[in-house]
């Protein structure tokens, strides 16, 4: 008996729910078992764009964006 047979007449003696139980089991094996894609980084994602972003581009839309916040809150 190969450990298809083995699990399968397992499986059949049990309840419902077990049943269950043991394919919720399987399928969280099998997406562990997947290998993850790579992540890219941000400079990799956006390189086709052909946009180039200066730091004072980025200091003024900082500026656009926190400029009305309000600076007296304390925590």
């Amino acid at each position: 008996m190969n450990i298809e047979q083995a699990v399968l007449e397992k499986l059949r003696q049990l309840p419902i729910d077990k049943q269950q139980e043991l394919l919720n089991f399987a399928e969280f094996l099998y997406q562990k078992n997947i290998p993850k894609a790579t992540l890219r980084s941000v400079r990799g994602l956006c390189a086709d764009l052909a946009m180039d972003i200066t730091e004072q581009d980025i200091t003024e839309t900082r500026q656009e964006m926190w400029g009305n916040f309000p600076r007296d809150i304390v925590f």
